[in-house]
């Protein structure tokens, strides 16, 4: 008791100056009550709370030396190991072997004051602050576990909100001296901070994403985020279409690895900057809208990769994105066949280099690259690789590429709700393309090789809600529309198309690129322009030569159903004329 007496006071006027000299009035730190132990070397301080100080946070505002981020922290128990009690009042020197924080509730609010660090401030270090009161204050680890965090961002248009349970955070050796004031291998002059985040769940603004997070790991010292378990997830397609005219995204990643994550340049600026990103098994699945509003003055060039990097909220640096095992599923609903087509893309990897919004960045090299290789519909080998100019006004990119061989018939199970077309035969040997393209225009050469080619074509019956063989539009196109191999015979020159596509505005980006495609294949198989215009002239002539026949056929029935009708009336009158004379 008298040594707690004694030193209490002490210890409290101590942690007051500290607290209050090295963040420059900001914040004021208290407890309720403090306990020493000194033979076993431990305090425990009891309903600590850090606040700041509004009154000096609105000057430092008008100053325009206000943090981003404001803290504050309630804990009801607080426990210090292995102090020295006796170093902290002769020399000056704190010196703490473990800080344990049970179930801390911490509330951090984001508000960019500034962007970078250039404005006039104090320049002093922790360190330098704190010389007056302490030598150096050193802990050899911080345990924080159960962590409540509440984090309200106040940079956008609305207030986000994030509330996270089940956090951890480890942090070792903090060492404030004269030695490692300037150390800049040390975050917040500690060694290493270990985060750790298991089972997060949270709701976009919109309430129509639920996303998941089922464990993150985030060490300063290897300056490495990684993520089990992402999960990005919509709500039902009923209730998602009702509220939105977008696409609807659904997102899993088995693990994800930022390298070299700069985590303090984003926790103060919100700057992404890392060496690279590692993306480990996952699917990617997008279903089109079928009841989106159509606006055809609408220019939906931000659904263009560049476009679309800089409209992240985000100022982002990454060198290189490397993607492994990942699936990509694409579904539309044609209302004509009332039936979903999906199109998929299985096994995917590749790089991503060169991925940023940074104008200094930019600067000096405002190209990104892409390389993938994947399995269309999980047969033919497809690789691919993107240039765009990420500077570029009008989005302009390459891509360029090759399909493997494959079967046609593995396509049926999209192209024939979405085209209401079945290969009813048919091998790819190649499928080649190499396109120039700007949000404007696409242009380029497309070859497709392949062997066989027999199709069917449908039409939807409303009446039994399937889809309808049309026999003879599918012999009309097998004789006269499409040719059946190409090249035709071997060692002839194949049929290569040189494609000028002009991207209607209100068409997006991966749209345009299939709509290219199809105009490099259909000369490929013969349906060229010349063709195309002969196909709809003999369409129209069949269509025609339908309707007269049924006309002359209406017109024979309408003659006979009138000549029945002249022989039943005479035959009625001879009936009539013969009862009269039976009478007389």
């Amino acid at each position: 008791m008298v040594i707690n007496q004694y030193w209490s006071p002490i210890l409290a006027s101590k942690v007051h100056d500290v607290v209050l000299n090295s963040s420059d009035g900001l914040y004021k730190v208290d407890f309720s009550d403090a306990e020493l132990h000194v033979l076993e070397g431990k305090i425990t301080l009891y309903n600590i709370t850090l606040q700041p100080d509004t009154d000096v946070y609105k000057q430092k505002k008008k100053q325009h030396l206000a943090p981003n981020n404001l803290v504050e922290l309630r804990v009801k128990k607080l426990v210090l190991l292995n102090i020295h009690p006796l170093s902290l009042y002769f020399r000056h020197k704190l010196n703490i072997g473990r800080v344990i924080l049970n179930e801390p509730e911490v509330n951090i609010s984001y508000q960019l004051n500034h962007t970078k660090d250039t404005v006039v401030k104090d320049h002093r270090t922790a360190w330098q602050k704190i010389s007056k009161s302490l030598k150096s204050i050193h802990i050899g680890q911080i345990l924080l576990n159960d962590v409540k965090l509440k984090y309200q961002d106040y940079s956008g248009n609305k207030v986000v909100i994030s509330e996270l349970k089940e956090m951890n955070l480890n942090a070792t050796d903090l060492l404030i001296d004269s030695l490692t004031q300037t150390d800049h291998s040390r975050l917040l002059y500690c060694k290493d901070i270990i985060t750790e985040l298991n089972n997060y769940t949270g709701k976009t603004p919109s309430g129509l994403y639920t996303y998941k997070i089922k464990y993150l790991k985030l060490s300063t010292l290897t300056s490495k985020l990684n993520i089990e378990g992402l999960h990005l997830e919509p709500a039902q397609t009923g209730v998602f279409f009702n509220k939105s005219q977008h696409d609807r995204f659904g997102l899993n990643i088995d693990t994800l690895q930022l390298n070299h994550f700069d985590f303090l340049n984003y926790h103060k600026y919100r700057r992404l900057n890392a060496a690279s990103l590692e993306l480990s098994g996952g699917i990617l699945r997008v279903f089109s809208n079928p009841y989106g509003k159509k606006d055809s003055t609408v220019n939906r060039v931000n659904t263009f990769p560049p476009m679309m990097i800089h409209q992240i909220g985000t100022d982002m640096r990454i060198d290189t994105v490397r993607i492994r095992n990942f699936d990509v599923e694409y579904s539309e609903l044609n209302k004509k066949s009332n039936q979903i087509g999906t199109l998929t893309f299985n096994n995917t990897r590749g790089y991503f280099y060169n991925l940023t919004n940074d104008s200094e960045a930019l600067a000096k090299n405002n190209m990104a690259t892409v390389q993938l290789t994947t399995y269309f519909m999980n047969r033919g080998r497809l690789d691919v690789q993107f240039n765009f100019n990420l500077t570029d006004k009008n989005a302009a990119f390459t891509y360029k590429g090759a399909l493997g061989p494959m079967d046609l018939e593995v396509l049926n199970p999209a192209i024939m709700p979405l085209a209401m077309v079945k290969a009813s035969s048919g091998t790819v040997k190649q499928l080649s393309f190499d396109i120039q393209a700007n949000s404007k225009v696409f242009k380029g050469k497309v070859g497709f090789l392949y062997n066989d080619l027999k199709v069917n074509i449908f039409q939807a019956d409303t009446v039994n809600d399937r889809l309808k063989k049309r026999s003879i539009m599918s012999i009309f196109a097998n004789l006269f529309v499409i040719e059946h191999n190409n090249p035709d015979t071997i060692g002839d020159a194949p049929r290569i198309a040189n494609v000028i596509y002009s991207r209607p505005k209100d068409s997006p980006f991966f749209k345009t690129m299939w709509k290219t495609l199809l105009e490099g294949i259909k000369p490929c198989v013969g349906f060229d322009d010349k063709k195309q215009k002969e196909t709809k002239h003999r369409i129209e002539e069949h269509q025609q030569n339908k309707k007269d026949r049924l006309s002359k056929k209406a017109e024979r029935k309408k003659r006979k159903a009138e000549r029945k009708k002249e022989k039943e009336l005479k035959n009625a009158q001879r009936r009539l004329q013969m009862a009269t004379a039976a009478e007389v």
